[in-house]
């Protein structure tokens, strides 16, 4: 369908799939487009690019048209609507989904059905949400690029050759291509950031306990690393559409210990706002236009009034480090005998050269690791008292070729190297938001906006600053 509504204040004869959440939840609230529109406009989408892309590897056109049907008829009888009424979006194959396996793209759990929408899901339909498709991911949802021995390869929409990122890499592609407005993803080591890098989108990791994070088929008890550091979060191709989302998710649900029941938008912080600039790096080579990047950032932020100062915070490198330490330890011990006994040949390669360029500590190194990191913790929330907003890279570097995760030790070196940035946010437990800003040979950039724990509204505000500086990423088509 086009819009030929003159009175409508969205751009004459613009498809509905190319327009964000927002947008089409007005259209919908006020009679001028059906929830069936919205989803019959975005289903075709899917089937005109996905077949490019693979990011979507289960399209589910019965159940979302139905469920348009339902929300039409809904807006009809006058009942309350949610923020995202009828709008489609994605869910990622690692989370539960009733009567959907929970299958995160390993063959072995390809029948592992879920009999229970996960409470993140659960949110998102209650705030009105139409899911249409299920978003690929690495097998364990353990790579930066997106692979996997049951669906295949997602691909970058802006360059084929590039990596679409990981684990939330189907995710990324698809909301760059216009395949549904929000994609839900989720972030232990940069699976939402990463791939909102990758693809040009906006993506944010909420701070721990902000979003319920439980699956029913998942064995019961959670590591450490995960109850310290997994979060689920949005993407999008609009600020606006990251925070309606994030507001959605994060509501209240019992079944995990981890929720915290704080305001999505916390008392106002003295102005101007404190803004530092990481601009250096001791541990890692960043290239000059990476750094270009930030600092363009900083400089909208500036002439927006906020008071920017090229300073970083405290034990960057270490702090990237903790997470091997804490992570790679448990990886080798209880995700080491699930990944050997599957039959994926990339998620083996790549851990194992990962393991030996990072070896796991023994108990006594594991155990000081958490003295480390609240030590840590106490330094950045001290930091962060003083700057609540930090900008530093997403990456060193342009999104990575794809696949050059599994070409040897080198190519694990690569992609560990390529997710430094990333690292560093889930030990703390703190919010992140990835923001595209700029290009680099025709490869999509941007930045990180770091912030204080539950102050997510205050990395929006900033990333509203640099978006419209920026423009509005539109849907692109997929390039060779």
């Amino acid at each position: 369908m086009t819009l030929a509504d003159p009175s409508t204040s969205i751009i004459r004869d613009t498809e509905l799939w190319h327009l964000d959440a927002v947008s089409q939840a007005e259209l919908i609230r006020h009679g001028r487009a059906s929830s069936r529109e919205c989803v019959e406009s975005s289903i075709a989408r899917v089937r005109s690019v996905n077949p490019a892309l693979n990011a979507i590897v289960l399209l589910l056109e019965e159940e979302a048209l139905a469920s348009a049907d339902d929300a039409d008829a809904k807006r009809r009888r006058g009942e309350v609507l949610g923020p995202l009424h009828g709008v489609p979006v994605t869910t990622k194959i690692n989370v539960d989904q009733a009567g959907l396996p929970t299958d995160g793209g390993v063959r072995e759990f390809r029948d592992l059905v879920a009999h229970e929408d996960a409470a993140v899901i659960a949110n998102l339909r209650r705030a009105g949400a139409i899911v249409i498709g299920r978003t690929n991911t690495p097998a364990f949802s353990m790579r930066g690029h997106t692979d996997n021995a049951l669906h295949g390869a997602t691909l970058n929409p802006w360059d084929s050759s590039l990596t679409p990122g990981g684990s939330s890499g189907g995710a990324g592609s698809a909301t760059a291509a216009g395949m549904g407005t929000i994609a839900h993803g989720n972030d232990i080591g940069g699976s939402i950031r990463w791939p909102a890098y990758c693809n040009g989108v906006i993506g944010l990791r909420p701070s721990i306990g902000r979003v319920v994070r439980v699956n029913s088929t998942a064995a019961p008890g959670r590591p450490m690393s995960s109850q310290l550091m997994a979060v689920d979060g949005p993407l999008a191709r609009t600020i606006r559409d990251v925070r309606v989302a994030f507001e959605a998710m994060s509501a209240s649900a019992p079944s995990d210990n981890r929720w915290v029941p704080v305001p999505t938008r916390l008392s106002p912080r003295d102005r101007p706002v404190k803004v530092a600039l990481v601009t250096r790096s001791e541990g890692i080579s960043v290239q000059p236009y990476v750094w270009d990047c930030v600092r363009t950032a900083g400089r909208y932020l500036e002439a927006a009034g906020y008071h920017v100062e090229e300073i970083s915070p405290p034990d960057l490198h270490e702090t990237s480090e903790l997470w091997h330490a804490i992570g790679v330890t448990e990886q080798v011990h209880l995700l080491g005998p699930r990944v050997r006994a599957c039959s994926d040949p990339g998620i083996i390669t790549f851990l194992e050269h990962w393991w030996e360029l990072k070896p796991p500590r023994d108990f006594k190194g594991y155990m000081h690791a958490f003295v480390e990191r609240d030590i840590l913790l106490q330094r950045w929330f001290a930091f962060l008292e003083q700057y609540p907003i930090v900008v530093m890279p997403s990456a060193p570097q342009r999104p990575l070729p794809a696949g050059v995760d599994v070409e040897g030790r080198e190519g694990a070196r690569r992609m560990l190297d390529a997710l430094y940035f990333q690292l560093i946010l889930p030990v703390l437990g703190i919010p992140g938001l990835a923001v595209p800003l700029g290009f680099h040979d025709g490869a999509p950039l941007g930045v990180q906006l770091v912030g204080q724990r539950y102050r997510e509204h205050m990395l929006l505000d900033a990333g509203e600053v640099i978006e419209a500086f920026e423009g509005v990423r539109k849907p692109i088509d997929p390039r060779p």
